[in-house]
């Protein structure tokens, strides 16, 4: 088979190059039915990471979020036509101890091997987590995002002590708004507040016990632990007023994404006794909690609609420029491919 590969080979140009496969060995073949465009794809896109990093990485195909239907798999777990979710994460072994999204052997998608805006793609059938037919193919291509929340949900329950009365999350974007509603049900009694920059941003969040404007008013709330999803130049305001609000042995899960070194109030953190976790990525296990989740609590999927905002048909490589084109413009909700190549 003849295998269509659309790489950005420099910011702003994407160009396909063809490589042939055969039904052959371990690999598992499917094609990409919805694919949901990232920051990080948007910012190798708009050449917004540093020079090296985009000279080190191109040519790649973009976009690590995908939702696909099954061609062929030689291991029969799945039948043709079944829909599952690619991991983008493709560990080459296991540890004791670290998990498979910090192992630095560790290839992801879209970052350090082509991602999936292929016509198809080939995959260890164990890199595949089966997605229930009744979940809307528009937030099953953000799935991954989804797992990313879910990895971090899991890390905190490791992390923290016991007390889990009130929770906070700082970022009204989309991992925000992703973060909190799994928080909302994986701990359903705990008070949940969120604390963003954008009123009509923080408008979407009803289904949190309060949302509220950085500066607001809110010196006298305590937060048993809290959760930065802020990223970018605002993570230090962020990080600091977290470590000004939480109460003593909280955690702090670090989530954003900076280009930039931030400054943390180490004095608080040393006075208060805080635990401070970083996040990132996430891993086979994450993506099927994640789909448990949905799948047990039909309204998740309900309110992640919130978070479909352009959907647009690829048909050629000009939609595919139309897409990040729109995602650049869009500081709320996922731009979605319709993958009819």
């Amino acid at each position: 088979m003849i295998n269509a590969v659309y790489q950005l080979v420099k910011p702003g140009m994407i160009d396909v190059t063809y490589k042939e496969f055969a039904l052959e060995g371990d690999k598992a073949v499917v094609r990409p039915l919805r694919l949901s465009i990232c920051k990080a794809d948007s910012r190798y896109y708009g050449g917004k990471r540093s020079h090296e990093a985009i000279r080190r990485k191109l040519p790649m195909a973009l976009i690590h979020e995908c939702v696909a239907e099954v061609v062929y798999d030689p291991s029969g777990a799945f039948s043709p036509g079944a829909r599952v979710v690619p991991v983008p994460n493709a560990p080459t072994h296991s540890d004791d101890v670290v998990a498979e999204n910090y192992l630095e052997s560790s290839r992801f998608a879209s970052s350090s091997a082509d991602g999936f805006l292929q016509d198809y793609i080939l995959i260890e059938p164990t890199r595949l987590v089966p997605m229930p037919e009744d979940i809307d193919l528009n937030v099953a291509a953000f799935t991954e995002l989804v797992s990313v929340a879910m990895h971090a949900v899991a890390r905190f329950e490791k992390f923290s002590h016991a007390r889990r009365d009130d929770l906070g999350v700082w970022g009204d974007g989309n991992l925000g708004y992703i973060t909190a509603l799994m928080l909302k049900y994986v701990f359903p009694y705990a008070s949940l507040r969120v604390f963003g920059a954008v009123e009509e941003k923080l408008s979407y969040f009803t289904f949190a016990a309060g949302a509220y404007h950085v500066d607001a008013d809110i010196g006298g709330m305590r937060v048993d632990h809290a959760f930065e999803c802020v990223g970018g130049s605002d993570s230090a305001a962020a990080v600091n007023q977290i470590i000004g609000l939480i109460k003593p042995e909280g955690t702090v899960a670090l989530l954003g994404v900076s280009e930039t070194d931030v400054p943390l109030n180490t004095r608080l953190i040393l006075e208060k006794g805080l635990r401070v976790f970083g996040s990132s990525r996430s891993g086979k296990a994450d993506f099927v909690s994640a789909v448990e989740l949905m799948r047990q609590y039909p309204e998740i999927p309900r309110y992640l609609v919130n978070l479909v905002g352009d959907v647009v048909e690829v048909r050629s490589i000009r939609d595919i420029h139309r897409a990040f084109e729109l995602e650049s413009k869009r500081s709320f909700g996922k731009t979605v491919l319709v993958w009819n190549k």
